[in-house]
C-alpha cells in the first residue's frame, strides 16, 4: 500500500508518497493549493503509484485549510483519514531528519499515520450535513464569544458612569434587561462613553438575535439527521450538533471503545510494577470531550436517570 502524506497550509499543499511495508519515502511535490493544484497532485499520485497498488491519503486535520482538498479527493473516490496536528508533532520530533519544514512535515503525516495504524485514523468522509451543524456550531459558537467581549466592555464602562447599577448575571442576555439600558442612555447627556455604550448595545442585540436564528436552524437539522439524540438528558440541539459535526458519521467507527479513544474519555493506563492505575486521557478531540463532559455533568446529579454513555464506563 502507498500512503500519502499532506501538509496544508493556505497557499500550498505539500504531498509526500511513503511505501507502507518499509516506510520508504518515494517522492514529494507542492502544489497551490487550488482545484488545479488538487488535479495535479492526484495525477501525480497516479504516476508514482504502480500497477494497481492501493493508497490512502493521510491528510493533517486542520479544517478549512485541509477541508476543500478533502472533498476533492472524496468526490474522485479516493481514500482518505484524517492525522491530528499533535500526532504530526510528536512524530517529528521522533524523526531521523532534524528540521522543519512543508516536506518534512508531509513526511511525518505520513509515517505517523502508519504507526498509528490506518484502520485506527478518523476517516474523511462526504456527509454535508454534518459538514453544515459542525459550520453551524463554530459560528454561533463565534458570536457568542464576540458578544461575551462586548458585554464585559459594556459592563465596565457601566460600572464607571453609575457604580450603584446593579446587572445581574446574566442579565446582558435578555431583552427585558437591554431595553431597560437602552431607555436609561437615551436620557442621559450622550458624552463620549454613553455614545460607546449604545453602540456596545446594538452589537449584543445584533449577535443576541443571530445566536438564536441559528440554534433554531441548528434544531431544525438535528430534529431531522438524528432526532434520537435529543431524547438523550443533556443533550440538546447545539450538543447534539457538536457530536455529529465533530465525529462525522458515528458508522466509520468500529466500537463504543473507538469513539471513547477519539474523543479523549477512555482511561489510559499507567501502570508500574506493583502499582495498577489509569490517568485521563489529554488527547483526543477537544471539542467532543468538552461535548460528553457537558452531557456528564447535566446527567450527574440527575440519581433517578440511569442512563450513561457507554464511553464513560
Amino acid at each position: 500500500m502507498i500512503v500519502i502524506g499532506c501538509d496544508t497550509h493556505k497557499d500550498t499543499h505539500t504531498c509526500a508518497i511513503v511505501r507502507r511495508e518499509t516506510g520508504e519515502l518515494l517522492a514529494t511535490a507542492t502544489r497551490p493549493a487550488r482545484n488545479d493544484g488538487f488535479e495535479q497532485l492526484l495525477l501525480w499520485t497516479r504516476q508514482h503509484t504502480p500497477g494497481d497498488e492501493p493508497r490512502v491519503w493521510a491528510i493533517e486535520d486542520c479544517r478549512h485549510v485541509s477541508g476543500s482538498l478533502e472533498r476533492f479527493l472524496l468526490a474522485r473516490g479516493e481514500r482518505a483519514v484524517r492525522v491530528t496536528a499533535y500526532l504530526t508533532a510528536g512524530g517529528r520530533k521522533t524523526a531521523r531528519e532534524r528540521g522543519k519544514s512543508d516536506t518534512i512535515d508531509a513526511t511525518a503525516v505520513a509515517r505517523v499515520a502508519l504507526a498509528e495504524g490506518i484502520e485506527n485514523l478518523p476517516v474523511a468522509i462526504l456527509d454535508e450535513t454534518s459538514r453544515e451543524m459542525r459550520l453551524l456550531v463554530d459560528h454561533r459558537q463565534s458570536l457568542v464569544k464576540q458578544r461575551t467581549r462586548a458585554q464585559n466592555k459594556l459592563r465596565w464602562f457601566l460600572h464607571d458612569r453609575w457604580p450603584d447599577l446593579q446587572v445581574p448575571v446574566g442579565g446582558l442576555d435578555r431583552i427585558k434587561w437591554l431595553d431597560l439600558l437602552a431607555r436609561k442612555l437615551a436620557r442621559t447627556d450622550q458624552h463620549a462613553d454613553i455614545r460607546i455604550c449604545r453602540d456596545l448595545l446594538n452589537q449584543i442585540r445584533a449577535h443576541t438575535r443571530r445566536v438564536k436564528e441559528l440554534e433554531r436552524e441548528i434544531a431544525a437539522l438535528v430534529a431531522d439527521y438524528a432526532p434520537g439524540l435529543l431524547d438523550v438528558p443533556g443533550i440538546g440541539p447545539v450538543t447534539a450538533a457538536k457530536l455529529i459535526g465533530e465525529t462525522a458519521n458515528v458508522h466509520r467507527l468500529k466500537s463504543d471503545a473507538a469513539f471513547a479513544r477519539m474523543s479523549g474519555v477512555a482511561p489510559v493506563p499507567a501502570s508500574s510494577g506493583r502499582t495498577d492505575r489509569h490517568r485521563l486521557d489529554r488527547s483526543g478531540n477537544r471539542q467532543l470531550n468538552c461535548a460528553i463532559h457537558r452531557i456528564a455533568v447535566t446527567q450527574c446529579p440527575a440519581s433517578r436517570n440511569p442512563l450513561k454513555l457507554a464511553c464513560l464506563n
